[in-house]
């Protein structure tokens, strides 16, 4: 490797799988070397629905110690996850596996919540759509909360094991609805109304911080002294990073399992709208807000593959699926993507057509037209969510980047451009994990200083495909 390029390590954690990547950044080069790739999902235990988290960290350390035997020069490690879910330690031990988001317990914690702080002065304070799964519904129903010390979102937990040092990085601890829009904060009034006791929140730090040196046992087992640098620990600040917005009236599409629907700004927009319009403010690099709405993203196909699958006792190559789903001419019903009967694991194609009956629609009979009919409906709430965070914040849009695994399904990103009427940019696929590498990057010193320059390096070295609107 080139004295001029330097190397960086990223875990990157999804809801369905996790991965180790190694980051090459230098002037023009920006590229990612996959080391390690492992399951995760949720767990059913006795209590309910958990993450198997111990599982995950043996696949992390392992990882890592498989990055830095490949690229000795790794000069750091930065962790993103998704949001929302935590663990609770006491004296440094984590006192049970962290609850899976879709557990049903939120459903009491939302009602709890509520009665004490309406959801009109929730968004006054933390600019948050309203999600069953936020955070703060999840601490007003945990059992063992009373019994932790500190709580620490999944990222934060990581870095925890790894360096010792608890600290809340602040892109996804906006996500937990304890912090302030504006301030940027703890809101510590609202979590003692709440009962959610105040010293379980860390010490709150910023993109680019360093965490902590790696413990030494871990250095030894991972094969290097390695500082743990704070990113944009929630996977779509990374994501946003990374994505190559070509103005300030672009908007874009995260898409994994969920599609980030929004808008990059700089002043929140706490209007009625808004909060009507169920549109968030989590937090960004560099102060940024992300304005956007979780629209149900890839879950619903890979849902309805999964079903297929286990009726068939067979692989369903997916690439053959959306090449027919893309040859289908005949016209094919909508339904809506954000309903919540869609929500759950477990057999999406009868729910799918069951709320197609509910609004007097057929159900496609054909496998390769249900698929038409799902990715069509994806992209009719995405092009839904555009306009309203056009409409919102009073811009005039000019584009859509579509990043992130879904920009690989050429089938979504061409419904997107035709029922939005703007054109999708499509690309880069591993904009979650290019983000994490810059933002450790450029606190190395090893990447340009303002998000402008990253994006642009993205753009230079990763070229996004266009879809015009037909």
């Amino acid at each position: 490797m080139s004295e001029s390029v330097r190397a960086v390590a990223a875990v990157d954690l999804g809801a369905t799988s996790g991965r180790v990547v190694i980051g090459r950044v230098g002037e023009g080069t920006l590229d990612l070397e996959l080391v390690a790739r492992f399951p995760n999902g949720p767990v059913e235990r006795e209590d309910g629905l958990h993450w198997d988290f111990d599982a995950l960290y043996i696949h992390i350390v392992d990882g890592l110690a498989e990055a830095v035997r490949r690229e000795p020069a790794i000069e750091s490690i930065g962790v993103d996850s998704w949001a929302v879910d935590y663990g609770l330690l006491r004296g440094g031990e984590l006192l049970a596996q962290p609850f899976h988001y879709r557990d049903e317990r939120t459903v009491r914690g939302v009602a709890e919540v509520h009665e004490i702080a309406p959801f009109a002065e929730l968004y006054q304070r933390n600019g948050l759509q309203f999600l069953a799964f936020n955070t703060l519904y999840q601490y007003r129903v945990d059992e063992r909360l009373t019994d932790a010390d500190t709580a620490l979102l999944i990222p934060d937990l990581i870095a925890y094991l790894l360096t010792g040092t608890s600290v809340a990085e602040r892109t996804n601890a906006s996500t937990t609805g304890l912090l302030g829009v504006r301030s940027g904060e703890w809101d510590a009034e609202l979590a003692e109304r709440l009962s959610i006791p105040t010293a379980i929140l860390p010490n709150l730090v910023d993109p680019g911080s360093v965490i902590g040196m790696l413990r030494p046992e871990l250095a030894a087992r991972i094969g290097k002294e390695l500082p743990v640098i704070a990113v944009g620990s929630h996977d779509t600040a990374s994501a946003v990073v990374a994505a190559p917005l070509s103005s300030p009236n672009s908007a874009y599409v995260s898409c994994g399992t969920w599609g980030l629907v929004g808008v990059e700004l700089t002043e929140p927009v706490l209007t009625d709208a808004a909060r009507e319009a169920n549109f968030t403010h989590e937090l960004g690099v560099d102060g940024r807000y992300r304005f956007l709405h979780n629209v149900t993203g890839l879950w619903l196909l890979s849902e309805t593959v999964r079903a297929w699958e286990a009726e068939d006792g067979m692989k369903i190559d997916l690439s053959e699926l959306l090449d027919a789903a893309a040859a289908v001419t005949d016209s094919i019903p909508l339904f809506d993507a954000n309903d919540a009967s869609l929500s759950a694991p477990g057999d999406m194609p009868a729910r799918i057509a069951a709320l197609l009956r509910a609004q007097s629609s057929d159900a496609p009979e054909s496998r390769s037209a249900f698929a038409r009919t799902i990715v069509e409906s994806i992209a009719a709430a995405f092009a839904a969510a555009v306009q309203t965070a056009a409409d919102l914040s009073g811009r005039e849009l000019d584009s859509i980047h579509l990043v992130g695994g879904g920009s690989l399904n050429r089938l979504l990103c061409q419904a997107t451009a035709d029922r939005s009427g703007l054109p999708v940019l499509a690309g880069p696929v591993e904009a979650t994990a290019l983000g994490n590498v810059l933002v450790q990057a450029r606190a190395l010193g090893a990447a340009p200083e303002t998000l402008d320059q990253l994006r642009a390096l993205v753009a230079r070295t990763h070229e996004p495909m266009r879809f015009d609107p037909r």
